[in-house]
């Protein structure tokens, strides 16, 4: 068992290592995306799957509540939390639209929409940043392994170091925190 502890920790700092030696920059990028964004009355927008779904709930509610500085809510909202909406638009359309038809409805051209896909495949989170991109948004990929089809369609797509799922998982909420922090200085009064 401790061997086991071992690697997993290991594992967890060399990947850190390598995406905060890798990310830094892009990390800053979209962090002035998302700065741009507030400025502009927008809103912050972001949606995955799974443990995706997840991570936009957790940095959408550091955003609306706090992360570490009292400070006015700041508007964010996670395209997972609906389960009438998701259920109703896969159902109807498809699952692969769910978060197309959400974008189409919610976004607006100053907005930042920050999509999250481990593999940067997900097709139902492609297709809402394609949807994104037709309305004018800003549009920030967390993926990771070679960055998928993430890397042709996102302005900036910060693309984990790693082809191991849960490791990519673990620095998404850091990367998340880390942009929620950056954020926090800016809107701290």
């Amino acid at each position: 068992m401790q061997t086991i502890i071992q690697e997993e920790f290991n594992n967890n700092i060399k990947t850190c290592k390598k995406s905060m030696e890798t990310l830094s920059n892009g990390i800053e990028v979209a962090a002035k995306i998302c700065i741009k964004a507030l400025s502009k009355n927008g809103k912050i927008i972001l949606f995955g799957n799974g443990g995706s779904a997840s991570d936009s709930q957790h940095i959408a509610a550091e955003l609306v509540g706090r992360y570490k500085t009292d400070r006015k809510g700041l508007p964010a909202i996670a395209l997972s939390t609906d389960s009438s909406v998701i259920t109703s638009i896969s159902n109807d359309f498809g699952y692969e639209y769910v978060f197309k038809r959400q974008i189409q409805a919610l976004a607006n051209k100053d907005d930042a929409i920050i999509a999250i896909s481990t593999s940067g495949t997900s097709k139902n989170v492609i297709n809402g940043i394609s949807q994104a991109q037709i309305i004018g948004c800003k549009v920030i990929g967390l993926s990771g392994k070679d960055g998928g089809e993430m890397n042709d369609i996102c302005d900036i797509n910060l693309v984990i170091p790693s082809n191991d799922t849960p490791r990519i998982q673990e620095m998404h909420i850091l990367v998340g925190h880390t942009l929620c922090h950056l954020i926090d200085q800016e809107f701290t009064p």
